[in-house]
């Protein structure tokens, strides 16, 4: 049997098609194509046949370049008629992968066939590999019901990524979890009928530099007994963003091999309401020692969050950077838009590195300050501070500034408040769970803690 021919993409802008493709300048003429970026033009051959794909250039070229090919060109085999660098070839290439994404676990009907794409010479195969399936991973997790994906369920998907890399999963779960010293994870998780629990996966030469991941896994977030409204509820499932893109940025520095000493903790409930549920004003202990008035109970993603960041702040050896990821506030939204993620750092040299390699490798994200005159929101009355902000302002970073209490100044820290969703459908990235931010910070973990300087 011999194998049909791949079909030639070229990239091409309005100029760049009067030069050099003048056979094709009737057909594009008749389709309206003038080389506008995310626009192509299907040019036939002989028979019926597909001779070739004018596909609009932008400037610049970026990974999302190719992203909606997959699912509108014809389910056929195509390949890259121009010659690219490494780098651009590996971003090329990784766009078009990640638009071949469906999710289609709950449809009756398989997802369509996609149109597939010839290995660009020079890419990076290994990279690409397991990018795609570091935001496989990452949108399954999040895009599953929560019915199907609770702190058992994401338990399981880490002891799974665990056993491919041979890594080495723990698990601190239900009662447990307050003679081992984690109070507030397990008050904000008792509600539900799975237990909360505490996900602690390790893998790497412990005498390689060490990295930390800590990851928000509220599977579900009703608000607890501040009940959310009903549209403010219905994306809850998403509330375990956080957890899903340490999962997937796991992935990627075990499966690519960085020389690392890799820690990902993530704090794994839902909050539930129930007789068991923690009241407005409760006041809890924390792993730290302080006590935290619980002025609005569905804050809880900072509270499971502060003992899981104390825990990785004190570990011995120290880890030489520690980052959690969390779906944390709607500020950061209302701030930034749901596409940007922001990110706050006690390093401002880390944060401006992790900014340039965002924009590298079409991963970008934005800093916000930890403003210190803000901490003075979160003090409480009856307790050592209080878990929301006594305003409605800055919230993001009264936040940011809760978490920073249970980190350590010597240690460098990073954190990212994420949508975790798509809301529209780009290039490359459907409607649904979402990766962000994973691509920017295993860069500037390669180049910082494991001092490999290479772009991808």
């Amino acid at each position: 049997m011999t194998l049909a021919t791949p079909i030639p993409i070229y990239l091409v802008t309005e100029t760049e098609l009067t030069q050099d493709h003048p056979d094709s300048q009737p057909w594009a003429a008749a389709t309206g194509f003038k080389g506008a970026p995310n626009s192509s033009c299907l040019v036939p051959g002989e028979n019926g046949t597909l001779a070739k794909v004018l596909v609009g250039k932008p400037d610049p070229v970026d990974t999302w370049t190719l992203g909606l090919l997959p699912k509108a060109l014809p389910p056929q085999t195509y390949t890259l008629a121009d010659s690219w660098s490494p780098a651009l070839a590996t971003q090329l290439w990784l766009g078009w992968r990640l638009g071949e994404y469906s999710f289609s676990e709950y449809k009756r009907q398989p997802a369509a066939p996609v149109a597939q794409l010839v290995p660009p010479t020079g890419a990076n195969h290994a990279y690409v590999a397991h990018t795609v399936a570091a935001t496989t991973l990452v949108r399954n997790l999040i895009t599953t019901p929560a019915g199907d994906m609770g702190p058992a369920q994401l338990e399981a998907a880490a002891q799974a990524l665990a056993d491919t890399h041979s890594a080495n999963l723990t698990v601190i779960c239900g009662d447990a979890l307050l003679k081992q010293n984690y109070p507030m994870i397990h008050g904000v998780g008792r509600a539900c009928a799975q237990p909360p629990r505490l996900l602690d996966l390790t893998w790497g030469n412990p005498e390689a530099p060490k990295v930390t991941l800590v990851g928000k896994g509220v599977c579900f977030d009703t608000g607890g007994l501040d009940v959310k409204p009903a549209a403010g509820m219905k994306l809850m499932k998403k509330d375990m963003g956080g957890a899903a893109n340490v999962l997937g940025l796991a992935e990627m520095i075990m499966g690519l091999q960085l020389p690392v000493h890799l820690r990902v903790l993530i704090p794994a409930v839902e909050n539930s309401i129930s007789s068991q549920a923690i009241h407005p004003l409760d006041v809890l202990p924390s792993r730290r020692g302080l006590t935290v008035e619980v002025g609005n109970t569905d804050a809880e993603g900072r509270l499971i969050l502060a003992d899981a960041l104390w825990e990785a702040v004190c570990e011995e050896p120290e880890p030489q950077l520690v980052i959690d990821f969390a779906t944390l506030t709607g500020a950061a939204r209302i701030a930034l838009g749901t596409e940007l993620p922001a990110c706050f750092s006690n390093r401002p040299a880390i944060a401006d590195k992790l900014l340039a390699c965002g924009l590298a490798v079409d991963d970008p994200l934005w800093q916000l300050p930890l403003h210190q005159p803000y901490r003075a929101m979160l003090d409480s009355s009856v307790a050592d501070l209080s878990n929301i902000s006594s305003n409605a302002y800055g919230g993001s970073i009264t936040a940011a500034l809760f978490l920073q209490e249970f980190t350590r100044p010597e240690i460098p820290w990073v954190h990212i408040d994420l949508m975790a969703w798509n809301l529209r459908s780009l290039p490359g990235r459907p409607e649904g769970g979402e990766a962000m931010g994973i691509r920017a910070v295993f860069e500037l973990i390669k180049q910082t803690v494991a001092a490999i300087p290479e772009q991808i």
